[in-house]
């Protein structure tokens, strides 16, 4: 048997030596690669729940603000909600631990994430509540809901045929079954306004009419005190979009109080008239933003005031990349 060469032994175990180091610094890059992807998932997990939670705490406070809007006055009661008030004031993009400094004295922000929030509250009955176009129960059309929605499709350039499109689509998704006129395979009902494209509804005028409309879960009015010059012209019968900017302009210098102060303004309009119209709302979308890092928490919520209770009726949250900065 003959041996192999000395140079060829050592040949031999010199690549055997290289594939074993190969080997290992493959293993080791492996290794540290899924450390370094742990590390990555468990950052962005603890980035996405301390955004969660601010969020949350914002939330909470801007119900506290709701609340102590609800106060009852010197007059006895809370009688309107206006655009001056509180709750109506954007909070700008500002650094988190400069506002916990602001808020608390005592607190130290130290160890404050660098986290920006801002958001702002909106009077959901400043827009024309769908739901009052069809009524749960029975599936009936609201022959004068019908005709606001059609007047607001002409004050904003869009077409009157539109809002037939939405209540014949909100008829069919919302009839009971057994009702007459229930269809077996009708449209699912939205619970958005971005779901109205089920109905059939173009997406193009679904944009112009989605910040002039909402879906709540109760019939409202509309509050001349916070509503466009537009959704106002339309809730008024027979009111055009000059008269109801001169509205706009007055409330600016003085809310209006009850119904009798738009009576005032409104000479000849019939008192019946005004019934689609108030000046105090129960219902307010609440939207936050937070930036921690290089991610980006949005939170939108729905909420409705009874009194001085608040209900967290829905909330979504989108999570995307800061790509601005």
């Amino acid at each position: 048997m003959k041996t192999m060469p000395r140079a060829r032994q050592r040949g031999a175990a010199l690549l055997l030596a290289m594939i074993i180091v190969t080997l290992i610094s493959t293993l080791a890059v492996s290794m540290v690669w899924q450390q370094w992807r742990a590390v990555q998932v468990e950052t962005a997990e603890r980035s996405r729940a301390q955004s969660a939670w601010l969020l949350s705490g914002a939330l909470d406070w801007v119900g506290l603000i709701l609340k102590e809007d609800a106060r009852p006055t010197s007059q006895g009661s809370h009688l309107y909600d206006h655009l001056g008030e509180p709750w109506a004031v954007p909070l700008a993009e500002a650094r988190l631990s400069t506002f916990l400094a602001a808020t608390d004295k005592d607190a130290s922000t130290d160890d404050a994430p660098d986290a920006f929030l801002s958001g702002n509250v909106t009077d959901a009955q400043s827009r024309f509540n769908l739901r009052n176009l069809v009524d749960p129960a029975t599936g009936q059309v609201s022959a004068p809901d019908k005709e606001v929605l059609r007047q607001l499709c002409v004050n904003l350039n869009v077409s009157p045929t539109v809002a037939d499109v939405l209540v014949n689509g909100l008829r069919a998704a919302n009839t009971p079954a057994g009702a007459p006129g229930a269809s077996a395979d009708g449209p699912l009902p939205p619970k958005r306004i971005s779901q109205l494209t089920w109905l059939g509804v173009d997406a193009q005028a679904l944009q112009r009419l989605e910040p002039y409309i909402v879906m709540l879960p109760d019939r409202t009015t509309v509050n001349v005190n916070t509503a466009s010059r537009e959704v106002i012209a339309a809730a008024i019968p027979g009111l055009n979009v000059g008269d109801a900017e001169r509205l706009v302009q007055y409330r600016l210098r003085t809310p209006f109080k009850k119904h009798a102060d738009i009576q005032a303004q409104l000479t000849g309009t019939a008192p019946e008239s005004l019934a689609g119209v108030d000046v105090k709302s129960d219902f307010f979308e609440v939207r936050g933003r937070l930036r921690l890092s290089d991610r980006v928490l949005e939170q939108r919520s729905m909420v409705r005031r009874n009194q001085r209770n608040i209900e967290i009726l829905s909330s979504e949250r989108i999570s995307s990349s800061d790509t601005g900065r």
